[in-house]
């Protein structure tokens, strides 16, 4: 067994998967399920671009059939043409974009969804090692970026080729050379497109990267809000707010200086052009061998080309930008747990709670150094020791949040390890010393420790851990919210939602983190009398702070330095006046009711 290595980190962008294998990865797990709306919206797309072409076109006998012979005749024809050709582009252009929208959405809520669902199956130790900004931001921020990808960039590479391709069509029909004139500076622009797209490449890599910092340094703030009002940091953090916000401006004003670079180039070439199609062209006119018309359709197509161009030369810097997004998202779906349950599980029985030789560590420093002991089945077997003696790494360890590196931890005759999570972690229920309510009501929270239970469980496990004495003060009841992580209710009431939950998950084993150790007497009182309830006949480990809360338990545990040092019953463990009655003297020292 061992702990989930770090994410790996790409050291450059040769190392990283190329755009172009991303985008086909999304379209054959995300995008292919919608072809058939996707296929009817590229026919409206063809409509919409060839609209252009059609109406490019009609310009020449506008000109040479209509204009040149001083006549209204035939106009009225020519303008219910152009008229049609424009409601027709517009309505294919509308119901296209509406579909189009409508698949990139479902794109990316789908892949938000699997997002969270792979995040939840991996190891603590992964989000040690990634802050809740930034994963929010990959969640949130690289998925939404990506949705430009999925409808617009379609929708412009669709429609804007068509356009082009029959604007083309257009002047080509009416004088291919004029055709090469206008376009011949188009091949001078591969190289410098190709190395901007190389730089909008890095610069959204770096913006994206300056966004995750940017939601982390948001997360830790608003979360820390208590502590900066108490401590007046309130300008300090606007200081390092407005220094993260500096360092995700520069990558990302780069990034869109790279992508306007694009259509600039587009343009410069277009003036070229449009300068040489008047040279040539006006020469033709002259000598007799153009129409005036022939020459305006030629222009109108070459004035309406650009455009679509423009468009189409950005597309690949979006691509670029997108790709950055795509990559952080797959870099995190393609993150695997390793804490994981057997091939061949075995069924897990009741029976004494075995740590056997454990070591764990995290990284390189070690916290438990060959942990041994036994807590008996239906006994309670409590945990002394100073901070950082690693009495909550065994609770961490024996639900399998962490797996040790080496030793084995069982539950009868069979190791933790051996049977599913699943199955492992039904069997115990956790009251802590933070607790970890969810802005739902009371009764939805309690309801958490089992979501099949009936309303009248959870009544009953609210009485029993003594919940119903506040929440029958409250205006809804069990149905008041509790607030955004449980900021309704006080520490003592959020203590005793926490025990009510644990009262209705109804497992074997109890683990119980210093759950008394921030409340005040009356609520010490309350809580305690409801965690007697809740460890009745029940194999409960306890993490105790306060040693005179833990005289009745069956064994007591004094930890040091990751190991045992000292066993055995409250009166034993005084009468020989060692590790733990100089911590009980120095307690009772401090506080004599202790």
């Amino acid at each position: 067994m061992s702990m989930t290595p770090p994410t790996p980190r790409r050291t450059s962008l040769e190392d990283a998967p190329r755009p172009r294998d991303l985008i086909r990865r999304l379209w054959r797990e995300h995008v292919y399920q919608y072809w058939p709306i996707m296929a009817f919206a590229v026919v409206l797309m063809s409509i919409e671009g060839a609209a252009i072409g059609a109406f490019a076109w009609m310009v020449q006998p506008l000109f040479d059939e209509l204009f040149s012979s001083g006549s209204m005749e035939g106009v009225a024809w020519v303008a219910l043409t152009v008229g049609a050709l424009f409601t027709i582009r517009a309505t294919s252009g509308f119901f296209q974009r509406i579909l189009m929208v409508g698949v990139g959405l479902k794109v990316v809520t789908g892949l938000q969804v699997r997002l969270v669902k792979h995040l939840l199956t991996l190891d603590m130790s992964f989000f040690q090692d990634n802050a809740p900004g930034a994963l929010i931001e990959r969640v949130r921020g690289d998925t939404g970026a990506l949705q430009s990808l999925s409808s617009s960039v379609l929708v412009s590479l669709g429609r804007d080729t068509v356009t082009t391709i029959s604007l083309l069509a257009v002047m080509l029909w009416t004088d291919w050379q004029w055709t090469l004139f206008a376009l011949t500076g188009l091949p001078v622009l591969v190289l410098p497109l190709l190395a901007v797209q190389a730089f909008i490449r890095r610069t959204a890599v770096a913006a994206r990267r300056a966004a995750a910092q940017l939601s982390t340094r948001l997360d830790e703030i608003f979360h820390g809000v208590q502590t900066i009002k108490l401590n007046r940091l309130e300008k300090s953090e606007s200081g390092r707010y407005r220094e993260t916000i500096r360092q995700f401006l520069r990558p990302s004003l780069k990034a869109q200086i790279g992508v306007a670079g694009n259509p600039a180039m587009i343009d410069i070439i277009a003036a070229a052009g449009f300068v040489a199609v008047l040279y040539f062209g006006g020469q033709d006119i002259i000598a007799g061998e153009k129409t005036v018309g022939e020459f305006m359709s030629f222009f109108t197509a070459l004035g309406l080309l650009f455009e679509p161009l423009r468009r189409l030369s950005s597309l690949a810097g979006r691509v670029q930008a997108a790709g950055a997004s795509l990559e952080r998202v797959y870099e995190l779906l393609d993150s695997e747990p390793t804490i994981v349950s057997p091939s061949a599980p075995r069924p897990l029985p009741s029976g004494d709670i075995t740590f056997d030789n454990v070591h764990f560590a995290y990284g390189d420093a070690p916290v438990l150094r060959g942990l041994s002991f036994t807590a008996k089945e239906g006994e309670t077997t409590a945990l002394v020791g100073a901070s950082g003696a690693g009495k909550t790494t065994v609770f961490a360890a024996l639900t399998r949040l962490f797996d040790p590196q080496s030793g084995q931890i069982r539950i009868g005759d069979v190791a933790v390890n051996e049977t599913r999570i699943e199955t492992l972690r039904n069997t115990i229920a956790v009251v802590g010393q933070e607790t970890a309510l969810f802005d739902e009501s009371i009764l939805a929270n309690i309801r958490m420790g089992d979501l099949d239970a009936s309303d009248e469980a959870i009544a009953e496990a609210a009485r029993n851990a003594s919940v119903d004495e506040f929440a029958d003060t409250l205006p809804d009841g069990l149905n008041s919210p509790v607030g955004p992580r449980g900021s309704s209710l006080s520490g003592g009431q959020r203590q005793r939602v926490a025990i009510a939950r644990a009262m209705l998950k109804s497992a074997p084993i109890l683990l119980l983190d210093e759950p008394t150790s921030a409340l005040d007497a009356q609520s010490e009182k309350l809580v305690g009398a409801a965690l007697d309830r809740l460890a009745q006949g029940r194999t409960t480990l306890v993490i105790a702070h306060r040693l005179s809360t833990i005289r009745a338990a069956h064994k007591i545990l004094v930890m040091e330095a990751g190991r045992v040092i000292e066993e055995g019953t409250h009166d034993t463990l005084l009468a020989q006046g060692g590790a733990y009655a100089r911590l009980h003297k120095m307690q009772i020292s401090e506080d004599p009711d202790a």
